[in-house]
């Protein structure tokens, strides 16, 4: 027989930690979009495999021995509740992971039961729902029939019992979301990374480790790829980077995704190079089919596209510029080879609305790339993934849609847009209902005005259960310096339109933009508690403003009034930046107000309450009428 050239197969990772409860989709579009295009593609969640490995009987033993060896004399609360309880640890941590998965339901009754599981500190969260009658203090939120709720709250809790115990006895940087994200955000120098990846591995780096390469010995691939969403993800990528290069230095790694495409755009670090061999920037489809090209000895180094790059010892970036993909022909993505039963629906916060990310498996599917509208002020505008806007067909999106719940079986998903457009969502919802196609759905928009009652209506019937929206500051004033192009008012009636139509809310929610007063925050404040209140939004977060390098305020500051303050030495990570604002509001403290009492509106408490109440400090008094939403709403369009 002749001789065969052997199979090149590119294995695509998501790196710990990303989501529990769904994949994160970065590798289901490159795996998608390589086999479309003839690749043999493989994926793995690693991020999952770790969680279930830690979080194992096995995993418990391999803790107790840890605990064992601490100084007993000081342990941590959680750690000494472990220590206490570990063999009902033990005992539970095999059937609790197969309910979180939907595999044994019936436990429920023995988990609401409040004796089958051990309890540490996290359910002291539950006393403030005490019933004074001494019944059931979940009652409220659940209800008679919310017995798989109940105790998928419950069993949330044992498991943040538990990663408090992995954090305080094993790993302080430990997180189910941002796990040693300090390492990378914004850090100007790749020290403080390089020095951990050069500590001795601790457990939950030996564990992954040895799931590495697992996975390695299992694809057997030539071309890795990891994709870094966010800085909680970057450590891990890092380790299993160089577990790769130790064990099987023939392979070749790549390293891309959006911490990548926000913070590396100006990498000079030639270091990191000792972990991966290419880093790609923005949209990875153009660049990916280069690289493989240029290891397929098809094209020269100097043809690669938006990839960095050492040479001699420095770095280099390499764009030899070529279209991009359209968005179009990116194909569908694909979830085969990822354990779909073996992820977890938890239940962290009881708002119905806010557990739609954390409960559930969804297919995340994007409706169009980038921002139609790209004006936000503090949003990284100038950044490929928000200004190259580009749509497809409704018809493309709905045979998308089919051919993903024929492969997963759930019709369940997230549209996880910057922005879905109004009108490429009336399509689609019109596409959806033509063809009958039975889904549910919910994802992120902008209030304006071109969502009526009517289309509100019209996406509610086509499966949409939930929308989420930045209001940002609740300020006129603020929101046309954001130029965000909406109004208080007009994002109450479009928010009172979606809750007509019985689609849930989640109301983005900022506070420390630049010249932003505490008279202006407690105003803020105020029309969320009327939104609330109107039934507008039932569920919302307050983010804190940073300023990037890559939005308007970051790189225009004069015109919003601030002074940047001088960058250090950028080798690495690079997009935060410090300013000066005039006004010397100290926002870290107004926050913790802010947050208290977001918390308690989405539960329905304290919503007569005078907004200055969740404020451990003398405020002014709101300015705004306490009936301003509910006129406006009232009042004829």
């Amino acid at each position: 027989m002749p001789n065969q050239t052997p199979a090149f197969r590119v294995l695509s990772v998501i790196p710990p930690m990303t989501q529990l409860n769904t994949p994160y989709p970065s590798t289901a579009y490159l795996t998608g979009f390589l086999r479309s295009r003839g690749v043999d593609a493989v994926q793995e969640d690693l991020a999952l495999a770790l969680m279930l490995k830690l979080f194992s009987r096995e995993g418990l033993l391999a803790l107790q021995q840890q605990v064992l060896a601490l100084d007993q004399s000081s342990l941590t609360p959680p750690v000494q509740s472990f220590a206490a309880q570990t063999s009902r640890y033990l005992a539970t941590i095999t059937p609790l992971i197969a309910f979180l998965q939907g595999r044994d339901s019936t436990l429920a009754q023995r988990i609401c039961g409040r004796q089958f599981l051990p309890e540490g500190p996290r359910f002291a969260s539950l006393d403030v729902y005490i019933d004074e009658d001494g019944g059931d203090p979940l009652a409220w939120a659940f209800g008679a029939l919310g017995l798989q709720d109940r105790a998928r709250h419950l069993a949330t809790l044992y498991l943040n019992d538990l990663a408090d115990v992995l954090r305080d006895a094993v790993d302080p940087r430990f997180e189910f979301v941002r796990y040693a994200e300090s390492l990378a955000t914004s850090q100007p120098t790749f020290e403080p990374l390089a020095a951990a990846l050069a500590a001795p591995l601790n457990l939950v780096d030996a564990t992954l480790q040895e799931l590495t390469l697992a996975a390695i010995a299992r694809h057997q691939p030539q071309l890795v790829l990891i994709s870094v969403p966010f800085p909680g993800a970057v450590y891990a990528a890092f380790r299993i980077a160089q577990t790769i290069k130790a064990n099987h230095p023939q392979i070749t790694l790549a390293l891309g995704g959006g911490f990548v495409n926000t913070e590396l755009r100006e990498l000079t670090e030639p270091r990191l190079f000792d972990y991966f061999d290419y880093l790609t920037l923005d949209a990875g489809e153009r660049p990916l089919l280069a690289l493989l090209e240029h290891l397929h000895g098809k094209r020269g180094r100097q043809r690669l596209v938006r990839t960095f790059v050492r040479e001699a010892g420095s770095v280099k970036y390499i764009n030899f510029v070529e279209p991009d993909v359209p968005f179009s022909e990116v194909g569908t993505p694909t979830w085969d080879g990822l354990p779909l039963d073996r992820y977890l629906s938890l239940l962290d916060m009881l708002n119905p609305m806010n557990r739609l990310w954390s409960d559930g498996r969804w297919n995340k599917l994007t409706v169009a790339q980038g921002c139609y509208w790209k004006k936000c002020s503090f949003c990284d505008v100038s950044l490929d993934y928000i200004s190259r806007y580009e749509g497809t067909t409704a018809t493309e999106l709905v045979d998308r849609i089919e051919t993903i719940v024929a492969e997963t079986g759930q019709t369940g998903f997230h549209f996880v847009d910057e922005a879905a457009p109004p009108k490429a969502l009336k399509a689609l919802a019109a596409e959806l209902q033509a063809r009958q196609v039975e889904i549910s759905w919910w994802g992120n928009i902008r209030f304006e005005k071109s969502f009526s009652p009517e289309l509100c209506q019209q996406l509610a019937d086509s499966g949409c259960i939930a929308i989420s929206g930045g209001l940002e500051v609740a300020s006129d004033r603020l929101l046309k310096l954001m130029k965000k192009g909406v109004s208080v008012e007009q994002v109450a009636r479009v928010t009172r339109a979606f809750t007509d139509a019985g689609i849930l809310v989640h109301a983005y929610l900022m506070y420390g933009f630049p010249t932003q007063t505490v008279q202006d925050t407690v105003d803020a404040l105020e029309y969320v508690r009327q939104l609330f209140e109107q039934g507008c939004i039932q569920s919302g977060f307050f983010h804190r403003f940073a300023c990037t390098v890559h939005s308007p305020v970051g790189k225009n500051p004069e015109d919003y009034g601030v002074t940047l303050l001088p960058l250090p030495p950028v080798s690495f990570a690079q997009n935060d930046v410090g300013f000066i604002d005039p006004t010397g509001v100290d926002h870290d403290r107004l926050g913790i107000g802010l947050k208290k009492a977001i918390y308690n509106f989405m539960h329905g408490i304290g919503l007569e309450e005078d907004v200055r109440s969740w404020f451990d400090f003398k405020v002014p008094k709101t300015t705004v009428p306490r009936q301003r939403i509910a006129r406006a709403l009232a009042a004829p369009q």
